[in-house]
């Protein structure tokens, strides 16, 4: 049964890919109706259906022939339907017993298809399926069972293309075979084995580096030399990658600004409390600078730079509106241009009771740092080209362009109506050249790029890419990652949102990007309900944009109030309208002021000032810690043969690698002690001085297995093992006994 035909063409680089139903379920009761071979989003039998939505469901595909898989295309009803797949996983593969994942996804719950790209490479080459297997994980209705009501598959399946590929996987598994069985015959101590394969085949098991490891180590003994290649990998950054992988540690410090010694009284004083204000920083010159927002009673148009070495507030002026810059305000945005020293500033928020009969512009600023002046570049940047009036909108630059992109933010009319009985409007996205002073309407509120507030937009400078990421559309938030390439227009969905896994965003929360790490921060502000106000929680999540996935670094949902005072010296209280800025260079965050969010006091905004390190283990303390891992197994070697030369090497050499401020490090060496007691093993005295028994075979394999894990996976062995290929049969096992 052929759910899709070949492609007219055969010259496009990837064509629609034929194939039919080869296997589907392991229930009797699901079914694939005759319809189902037709894309017929109005009739709602044309689907393939389970009768449970317990595990295990599955669709399983055949191709025709062999395929590079590039996308997957699903179909959808003409309307949203509790049996869509809400989440799924995707495997693809040459048999159907040997797949790997390729997808991990969900779709909507609308009428529209959706295209997903696929796993295809390895090793950067790509690898053919013959069998894809969809595997069906959560309807969007609680207890539904599951529907698939059409499938695409696109790809190349052009043989000369194709067996190359082949020719290469094949390669490429009886390599990883051989590797395999190096990695058991080593392990199991059969030698002779290991040297004549690897001789037959020249197939090496891992880096020459780790090779010599091996041999110190579980061959001869000889633990001091061990030491020295791992100093060695250590100096020559063989552990930087497995030290990017691993989580951040926050560590938030209140910031306390030094008062200035000298008499001018508006240089003593500091920003007070706010939420909606703007914040930049400008990374050459360690300077922070705020502008406006709420006090919980009046807009500000103060302007305050914060210089991070001297910890010294300066406040630039107490009201820019009287020396020709802009007026009070509040949910504005801000934007810094390092390299000319320029700050610009657009939008802002107007109560509706000030609307009435009121004609309402988008005025947009430029301040210059060094001469200390405001500029007005437009009264009215509607009537450039640009955006109409607009609030809880994102700016960013490009500063190598000198181009500012401004997205989404709700749209500000006069009415005598009052605000409630408006359609909310949404604006789009625009750039602004500064050189050319010229807005251009790069795109208009649409399916593609659906415009939203409370929103985080972040520009690559290397990628050259805008990062968009969550908000709120009317009363719908959305969880949708998005990535907008300025040089050729093109939309990328980096994630639909459907990821548990993934950062579930709040309605305010704050973004940063780190260009050199090709890392995004996030903090979370306003819980999805933020009528709630105890919704509002702590969380901090790191999206590496390399490897495709989010790490959650920090969780906090204490509510209570007795709590927070205790850690307010610890940890900034759970807010939203806060700002935070991003020192990519010193890799240290910042942030000030918001709202708490108490019903209790409304009114009530926050003028506290923190920094935020995320920090990973040190190259030093990864290299005390494998220190730590050698003596402590050859302690644990030398003490079932003499006590106590192991009692002498346990109080100097191990314990000179033991952190005596970390009470889980002095827990874990005092534990170490009680192996003194345990009886000396004739046998093993037999043995000569660095010859291994077998027990310490076993041991120091152990040892070498987890030193290996701190380098970088090229230079390692497989992390599978042979015996676990080897299948289960109940019958063949039965008739051997």
């Amino acid at each position: 049964m052929a759910l899709s035909s070949m492609a007219s063409s055969s010259s496009a680089s990837s064509n629609k890919l034929p194939y039919s139903i080869y296997k589907y379920s392991s229930y009797s009761y699901s079914y694939v109706p005759q319809n189902v071979l037709n894309d017929n989003p109005s009739e709602q039998s044309s689907r393939w259906s389970s009768d449970s939505n317990n595990p295990p469901q599955y669709l399983m595909l055949k191709l025709e022939r062999p395929a590079i898989v590039e996308t997957i295309k699903f179909g959808k009803y003409e309307k949203t339907h509790v049996c869509n797949l809400k989440k799924f996983k995707v495997y693809g593969g040459l048999t159907e017993d040997h797949l790997i994942e390729v997808l991990d996804s969900g779709l909507k719950n609308d009428h529209v298809p959706e295209k997903f790209a696929v796993r295809n490479k390895i090793d950067g080459n790509h690898f053919p399926c013959r069998y894809i297997k969809i595997v069906p994980i959560q309807a969007w209705g609680p207890s539904f069972n599951f529907s698939i009501w059409y499938v695409e598959l696109y790809g190349v399946d052009n043989w000369q293309q194709v067996k190359s590929c082949m020719n290469w996987y094949n390669t490429y598994r009886e390599r990883e075979a051989i590797r395999l069985c190096l990695k058991h015959f080593r392990q199991r101590h059969y030698m002779e084995a290991f040297q004549e394969l690897s001789k037959k085949t020249k197939v090496s098991l891992e880096h020459p580096l780790l090779t010599e490891l091996h041999e110190l180590l579980v061959l001869k003994g000889e633990y001091e030399k061990c030491e020295g290649v791992i100093r060695q990998a250590c100096q020559e950054g063989l552990f930087d990658q497995y030290i990017s992988q691993l989580d951040y540690r926050p560590v938030w410090t209140p910031i306390q600004p030094v008062p200035h010694t000298n008499k001018d009284p508006m240089s003593e004083s500091r920003p007070g409390m706010r939420g909606g204000h703007q914040m930049c920083i400008d990374v050459n010159s360690e300077t922070i600078y705020m502008f406006g927002g709420w006090d919980g009673s009046t807009d500000l148009d103060d302007m305050w730079s914060y210089h991070v070495a001297s910890q010294e507030w300066t406040c630039l002026s107490l009201h820019t509106r009287s020396e020709g810059g802009p007026s009070p305000r509040s949910c504005h945005k801000m934007c810094l241009d390092p390299e000319r020293k320029q700050i610009f500033t657009l939008g802002r928020y107007v109560d509706p009771n000030l609307r009435n009969n009121a004609v309402l512009k988008c005025d947009f600023y430029m301040y210059d740092i060094p001469s200390d002046r405001w500029t007005l570049i437009t009264d009215d940047t509607c009537s450039m080209g640009g955006p109409q009036l607009i609030f809880d909108h994102q700016m960013a630059m490009d500063v190598d362009q000198q181009t500012i992109y401004i997205f989404g933010g709700r749209v500000l009319s006069s009415t005598t109506d009052g605000e409630r009985n408006q359609d909310q409007t949404f604006s789009g996205l625009y750039s602004f050249h500064v050189p050319s002073n010229t807005w251009t309407k790069l795109l208009d509120d649409c399916a593609q790029l659906r415009s939203r507030i409370g929103h985080s937009m972040l520009f690559h400078p290397v990628k050259r890419v805008l990062y968009i990421f969550a908000g709120q559309r009317s009363k719908e938030y959305l969880n949708d990652f998005l990535g907008y390439h300025v040089d050729t227009g093109t939309i990328e969905i980096v994630s639909d949102g459907t990821n548990k896994e993934s950062c579930q965003a709040g309605f305010t929360q704050r973004a940063t990007l780190d260009p050199d790490l090709n890392e995004i921060h996030v903090l979370s502000g306003l819980s999805r309900d933020k009528d709630k106000r105890d919704n509002v929680k702590n969380s901090f999540w790191v999206y590496d944009i390399s490897r495709d996935k989010w790490s959650c670094i920090y969780k906090n949902e204490n509510t209570g109030q007795q709590y927070w005072i205790k850690m307010q010296h610890i940890e900034p209280v759970p807010r939203f309208a806060h700002q935070l800025v991003y020192d990519h260079k010193r890799k240290k965050h910042y942030l000030f002021g918001g709202n708490p969010g108490k019903d209790s006091l409304p009114k009530m905004r926050l003028d506290d000032f923190w920094s935020l390190q995320l920090s990973r283990p040190s190259h030093k303390f990864l290299l005390r810690r494998c220190c730590f891992l050698i003596r402590k197994f050859h302690y644990l070697e030398m003490a079932s043969a003499d006590s106590r030369t192991a009692m002498t090497y346990l109080q100097t050499k191990v314990y000179d690698t033991v952190d005596r401020d970390n009470p889980k490090e002095c827990e874990e060496f005092q534990l170490l002690t009680t192996n003194l007691f345990e009886t000396y093993s004739a046998k093993d005295s037999a043995h000569g001085e660095g010859e291994a028994t077998p027990e310490h075979f076993s041991q120091r394999t152990e040892l070498f297995d987890k030193l290996v894990c701190f380098f970088p996976e090229n230079m390692t062995q497989p992390k599978g093992n042979l015996i676990d290929l080897i299948p289960t049969s109940v019958a063949h096992t039965s008739a051997i006994n």
